[in-house]
């Protein structure tokens, strides 16, 4: 699925302010679990990152309230994985102990922009595909004005681009196997340098659809702070069926 402009922003409705209600209610246990908040708090406790933490069914329906919104009919019928919660609290984004200097500075300066899928392993933090994702949806579950998700529109034809040569010759069952980290380093400097950045602040029920290979991020604390209970996204990002049609469509 890709996207011309790399993203939509939709309007909350009556169904989707309903389904941000009923995930925030079921968000509100899971964010006061002890063994939520030890494995998911980033960040001096500014972040709770929150991976498939929201308990919603494979339709995405939660306490009886089903996911259903205007990105109806545009994106692929997959099952849904449980929705990443991903809470940002006042103060974002603290120094971690373990973040370097240019780590923090990164998410300072860059909105720790990156590109879903593409996972760091390793002391070095080699970058492989290893979640090719279908999508990334995204609904504002309370007030999202503060530290807004960021992204930058045309990113997505410079990173598909960029893959594109990475894995040419490559039957996809090897594509996993390619080390990806300088290739996707550069193109992501050539989106910082090309690219507008956007940030997309949502009101409850709003939603956004991405096409999956635009860089993102999440803007620092500026001059509006979080709510009290932390501004809450909920985001769905399923895999994609054929690893081909990650890159192709």
């Amino acid at each position: 699925m890709m996207l011309d402009g790399g993203f939509i922003q939709f309007d909350a409705t009556e169904e989707t302010r309903a389904w941000a209600a009923a995930a925030r209610a079921a968000a509100g246990p899971v964010l006061a679990d002890p063994e939520m908040r030890a494995k998911w708090m980033r960040h001096g406790q500014t972040w709770f990152v929150g991976v498939d933490a929201l308990p919603n069914d494979d339709t995405g329906a939660i306490g009886g309230v089903p996911f259903v919104g205007p990105w109806d009919g545009m994106i692929p019928g997959l099952p849904l994985h449980p929705a990443q919660v991903s809470v940002i609290y006042s103060g974002y984004p603290i120094r971690d102990e373990r973040d370097t200097d240019k780590e923090h500075n990164y998410r300072l300066k860059r909105d720790a922009a990156h590109l879903d899928g593409l996972i760091g392993e390793g002391p070095q933090k080699r970058r492989h595909l290893r979640e090719p994702h279908a999508y990334i949806l995204g609904v504002a579950l309370n007030d999202c004005s503060a530290c807004p998700l960021v992204v930058w529109p045309g990113s997505e034809i410079i990173m598909r681009e960029a893959l594109t040569v990475a894995f040419a010759g490559l039957p996809p069952s090897m594509w996993p196997d390619v080390d990806l980290t300088e290739i996707y380093t550069d193109a992501r400097a050539e989106v910082f340098e090309c690219c507008e950045r956007v940030e997309l602040p949502m009101s409850v029920g709003q939603s956004v659809l991405l096409d999956r290979m635009m860089i993102h991020g999440t803007a620092p604390e500026g001059r509006c702070q979080p709510p009290k209970e932390g501004r809450m996204i909920a985001f769905f990002r399923p895999i994609a069926p054929d690893i081909r049609a990650w890159l192709r469509d």
